[in-house]
């Protein structure tokens, strides 16, 4: 344990067993005991994967709407022109545009959480990939945020919908919510992503897909569940 962390956080991992695997429920009641710091905390998953992040047939990437969603306000962005423009204003996009749009992001602006847009639209977002790419801000059809649905979509995605990618390192990470959600509305968001990565398990990867799961609080140390257990106890939520 590290002298260099806070007195804070040593008094309250003070009887916590790093080493220790926790049912779900378990997990999360440590994760809100654990919780230290006077903002409201986010609670996080990371999931390590075993998948071989450099073949294309064995990459995880996808979207699931968390029931409960993650308790943040998400900036929406949509390129979309004439009646898709209003569709997404009345659907309650933040900011919507096209060239004009692109070229503010194009100067570096990137003060949004998700990106939709029409199929049309492409042609001038392609464009700017070098910018959204890395943030992970690029609309994919793949995820649903290449679309003509915008009305939907851009309701689902501030509702709560989550995109998720597996990093080079074959680790997941997404929000479950916040400090402050009731564990049980936690736990329904826990069933539903961990269960959207079980089922997205690509047909090329062998062996044991799941490694590892550990959830956190922003400030708070990862809290370990048993990765060989997990697909049966996903598989009793479902009864």
């Amino acid at each position: 344990m590290s002298k260099k962390r806070g007195k804070k956080y040593l008094e309250a991992i003070r009887d916590y067993k790093e080493d220790k695997f926790c049912e779900p429920e378990e997990a999360l009641d440590l994760v809100k005991k654990l919780h230290w710091a006077n903002f409201e905390e986010s609670i996080d998953i990371a999931i390590k994967l075993g998948i071989d992040t450099r073949r294309s047939e064995e990459q995880v990437r996808g979207a699931v709407d968390l029931p409960h969603g993650t308790g943040k306000k998400v900036k929406v962005v949509v390129f979309a022109e004439g009646e898709k423009a209003k569709e997404a204003e009345e659907a309650g996009a933040d900011f919507v545009g096209a060239e004009e749009l692109a070229e503010k992001i194009q100067k570096g602006w990137t003060d949004f959480d998700a990106t939709i847009a029409t199929p049309d639209m492409m042609k001038i977002v392609g464009k700017l990939g070098k910018v959204l790419g890395p943030r992970g801000l690029m609309p994919n059809p793949k995820v649903g945020t290449v679309t003509f649905d915008v009305k939907n979509t851009v309701k689902a995605v501030k509702a709560g919908k989550v995109e998720y990618r597996a990093d080079k390192f074959g680790i997941v990470h997404a929000p479950l919510g916040k400090i402050n959600f009731d564990k049980e509305k936690l736990l329904e968001n826990f069933t539903t992503f961990v269960g959207a990565i079980i089922k997205a398990r690509p047909s090329a990867a062998k062996g044991r897909y799941i490694h590892s799961i550990a959830i956190s609080s922003t400030m708070g140390p990862g809290v370990h569940i048993d990765p060989q257990k997990i697909d049966a106890w996903i598989e009793k939520q479902k009864k």
